[in-house]
């Protein structure tokens, strides 16, 4: 037994020791480390295994280090506020009177030339003086204003003995003059007594453009550095407050204005009562077109400057007349003047027309001076009326 054990026993170490010189060969062929610096290796890894060697994806940071990103909705933009509208700062009324007078002198060209040619013919015959009237009247001068003026040029060119054509221009621009009248007061009269505003009430038959020259004379007023307040007392026609309210804000003024079909007299009151509040220096109120043959109509225009009265006097009332209209505009005329007590005239359209004469006209009609011309469409197109500057445009 103790023979057959001690066999055995050597087969095993036999066996075992094969068995190591094959490892080291296998191990040796395949580059691995020596036994110690593998078990050294074994024995870091096992005992360490949540620090990994960097790898070369790996950027060294742990699960923990990580952000996570989350996408935020952009804000929605708020849409920017829109620009407050820039005031306006309106032409001095000066200014405009040399634009507008070559306006005037295009569209009155063919009363000046007729006067003028016939006045340049040397001597002149009846038939020539008779020509002469016709003239003005087709002008819209008026019977009375075109026999003074004939009489007067008769009277000058015969005296004198005038054969030359310049002198009789002369003669001819000084009578002109004389019947439109140099002398008369044209000056708005925008200031009140006692500290309170002057008030002006703009009156007038449908399209004659009332609207439009309450705008503009609102413009004349803050160039002369005034301050403006708007009564819309136009309550009728749906679009009038608008209109008016988009021309004061153009020029930085406001506009009082009452709802729709309402009455008329208490808007103008309202507009006077703040116009004190405030310390405005002027109160311009736009009041609904009316036909003058309607009585009613007419009585409440009249109602309405009452009501104005209560809070401030009426410093001017200013008719709006088209001047395309002619000789009709004098019978207008007329009956507003009764009702109101008109103290002003504004001509519109009269770039519109060759027929300047009713200027004359409506003075001798009414005893009231034309104190605003309207020439063309433009903002600034509305200029204190001048007789000198009138009549040189005539005969331009």
């Amino acid at each position: 037994m103790t023979t057959e054990l001690l066999i055995a026993l050597l087969i095993g170490v036999v066996v075992l020791a094969g068995a190591g010189i094959g490892l080291l060969v296998s191990r040796k062929s395949r580059g691995l480390p020596p036994p110690d610096e593998l078990d050294a290796i074994t024995e870091r890894t096992i005992e360490h295994p949540e620090e990994p060697e960097p790898g070369p994806v790996d950027d060294g940071l742990l699960e923990d280090d990580f952000v996570e990103i989350v996408e935020v909705p952009a804000e929605p933009e708020t849409p920017a506020a829109p620009a407050a509208p820039a005031i306006e700062r309106p032409e001095a009324p000066q200014g405009r009177l040399v634009r507008l007078r070559a306006r005037l002198a295009r569209s009155q060209s063919s009363l000046g030339r007729g006067l003028l040619s016939l006045l340049g013919g040397g001597d002149l015959t009846e038939d020539d003086w008779e020509e002469l009237e016709d003239t003005l009247l087709a002008a819209d001068v008026g019977v009375e204003p075109t026999r003074e003026l004939v009489d007067n040029l008769r009277n000058r060119l015969r005296v004198e003995g005038v054969s030359d054509p310049a002198r009789a221009r002369e003669i001819l621009r000084e009578e002109l003059i004389g019947v439109v009248g140099p002398s008369l007061d044209r000056s708005l009269k925008s200031t009140g007594d006692d500290g309170k505003p002057g008030v002006v009430l703009v009156v007038g038959v449908n399209g004659t453009g009332k609207t439009t020259t309450v705008g503009r004379l609102a413009r004349v007023l803050v160039a002369e550095d005034k301050t403006v307040l708007l009564g819309a007392a136009d309550t009728f026609r749906a679009a009038a407050a608008d209109q008016l309210q988009t021309w004061g804000e153009r020029v930085g003024v406001p506009t009082v204005r009452g709802p729709e079909g309402g009455d008329p007299a208490s808007v103008g009151f309202d507009a006077v009562k703040q116009g004190i509040a405030d310390g405005t220096d002027v109160v311009l109120v736009d009041t609904a077109g009316r036909l003058h043959t309607k009585a009613g109509l007419m009585d409440e225009l009249g109602k309405v400057k009452r009501v104005i009265e209560k809070q401030a006097p009426v410093t001017e009332v200013l008719l709006v007349i088209d001047a395309t209209t002619g000789q009709n505009g004098l019978t207008q005329a007329r009956v507003f003047s009764e009702v109101v007590d008109v103290t002003g005239i504004v001509l519109t359209k009269l770039d519109g027309t060759a027929k300047g004469g009713i200027v004359i006209a409506v003075q001798r009609a009414l005893g009231a001076p034309v104190k605003f011309v309207g020439l063309g469409e433009g903002a600034d197109d509305l200029a204190p009326f001048d007789a000198e500057e009138f009549v040189d445009a005539l005969l331009a």
